[in-house]
């Protein structure tokens, strides 16, 4: 058992993560679990928590705290009438199901594997917003059926192996095909809805049993750090809506291509380190 004194700095860079977090679900409709992974990460592993469950217990904590994070985060962007709800609904099984998949994936992978999953995706999507271009668009509005269901099967594999609600994956796609950054912003937030609640489903099933689990487990969901995080995100996650609607489309895109690149350096220094 650790001491109190040794785990209170643990509690404090939660608590921080957790701030961030909410923020980022509101800001670019995500479930902030791109900050959260990391963080995970290296918290359990200074808990004791074996190398070959760390990554995924990080991962399935993440989603877990997602869920209620992306609900609010998606209530007050859909009070703001920004949400595409049509695409919404033509992704109630796609979306689901890619996470369900992410998560029987993640339970065979390695840690070192998921990783550099994790770093190469933030990697090229953080490039993808910072030298974006107006002219880079695939389309002027979003492709129909199949195209559109195996996009959203895509989302929901990517986001599930990266614990993250999906936003910055539906941002990309949106916008490449001509949609308002805001209103993929916006839409967003109801996609880390779909993926957190199968994905918190998923990662439940995936470790369920396993050895080297922290205690207040189940499977890959540690409880105590969502009990811990969820009503920070819950509080912050309105005032990151607020400072979505009052940033430029510009201004969006670098601040979160920034945030991604830090991200996915800290994750390959964690790989060659």
């Amino acid at each position: 058992m650790h001491p109190v004194a040794e785990l209170l700095p643990f509690a404090v860079a939660l608590a921080a993560a957790g701030a961030l977090a909410g923020l980022l679900a509101g800001m670019f409709g995500i479930g902030g679990g791109a900050i959260l992974v990391p963080i995970f990460f290296h918290v359990f592993g200074l808990l004791g928590v074996p190398e070959e469950v760390r990554m995924q217990l990080a991962l399935g904590t993440s989603l877990a705290i997602i869920v209620p994070t992306s609900v609010r985060s998606f209530m007050s962007h859909r009070k703001r009438g920004a949400v595409d709800t049509e695409l919404l609904k033509g992704w109630v099984i796609a979306v689901p199901l890619g996470t369900l998949i992410a998560a029987y994936v993640a339970a065979k992978a390695s840690s070192v594997e998921l990783r550099v999953i994790f770093a190469l995706i933030a990697l090229a999507l953080a490039l993808r917003m910072i030298f974006n271009r107006a002219t880079w668009q695939l389309g002027s509005d979003l492709p129909g059926n199949p195209a559109r269901f195996l996009v959203g099967t895509g989302i929901g594999i990517l986001s599930g192996l990266m614990g993250i609600g999906g936003g910055v994956l539906n941002n990309t796609f949106m916008t490449l095909y001509g949609r308002p950054i805001h209103q993929a912003v916006a839409t967003s937030a109801g996609i880390g809805v779909l993926i957190s609640i199968p994905g918190l489903v998923g990662y439940v099933w995936g470790g369920w049993g396993l050895d080297g689990l922290p205690p207040f487990s189940t499977g890959y969901i540690n409880w105590i750090a969502v009990a811990l995080l969820i009503p920070i995100t819950l509080s912050l996650a309105p005032l990151g809506a607020q400072l979505a609607h009052a940033m430029s489309k510009r201004q969006l895109e670098i601040g979160f291509g920034v945030f991604l690149i830090l991200v996915s350096l800290q994750f390959f220094a964690t790989i060659v380190a």
